[in-house]
């Protein structure tokens, strides 16, 4: 583990069509920065993967759910997919070609290798906006891991993923009975007053405890049957 006057070495460094994006090794640890805000490390990864098991647990037992995953990040949330077989297609978009990259052949490669070699899993190199507004493929869960939260959002375009709008996409790339699970830093009732607003029902919170300040947070709505 790091210790307090280990510095970070910079592994990569790109400049995209949406900033700036940073592999780090701090220590044991492999870090992604984007425009200079920490998104996520390697260190744990359990909200990563409750994101998924609660999104699985909200379902209604259907057989074999497709799920779309939003951000690959470093690659929890993928991984801990592909190890179920009771999920069936697993579709990830990831918008950022570094991070794309960095799983198909640097550092990250080693964390999603048997993953990206399931026959059920697709990677698609896009942005996840635009993805809910042109796709014609529906989904039994959407798990959204792109931003800190819906009030820190790592890029001001994501800010509208979490409006009205927003969620009316979502909504519609879901299945009947679907579920929407989201990520966050922080709960936020406000955002779940905005999923009660956009029409989802059994709206709730799950929250991971963490070493220190608050927890962090699924968020869990489901698309009326």
């Amino acid at each position: 583990m790091p210790t307090s006057y280990d510095l970070p070495e910079v592994l990569d460094r790109r400049e995209g069509p949406y900033g700036e994006v940073v592999l780090r090794r701090h220590g044991e640890l492999l870090q992604i920065i984007a425009n200079g805000c920490f998104l996520m490390d390697t260190s744990d990864g359990r909200s990563e993967r409750l994101l998924i098991d609660a999104a699985l647990g909200a379902l209604d037992g259907r057989e074999g759910p497709g799920v779309l995953i939003g951000g690959l990040g470093v690659g929890f949330s993928l991984a801990h997919a592909a190890g179920d077989p009771r999920w069936g297609a697993i579709t990830v978009v990831e918008r950022e070609s570094a991070i794309v990259g960095w799983h198909r052949h640097g550092p990250l490669s080693p964390l999603t290798a048997r993953a990206r070699t399931d026959p059920r899993v697709d990677v698609l190199e896009t942005d996840l906006v635009t993805y809910l507004d042109e796709t014609s493929d529906t989904y039994d869960a959407l798990c959204l891991d792109i931003d800190n939260g819906p009030g820190w959002t790592v890029t001001e375009g994501n800010e509208g993923l979490y409006s009205t709008a927003g969620l009316a996409s979502c909504a519609r790339v879901l299945r009947p009975g679907g579920v929407l699970a989201v990520w966050s830093a922080q709960p936020s009732p406000d955002f779940e007053g905005s999923l009660r607003n956009a029409g989802f029902q059994q709206v709730r919170t799950e929250e991971i405890p963490v070493a220190r300040g608050v927890p962090d947070a699924v968020h869990l709505a489901v698309r009326p049957g």
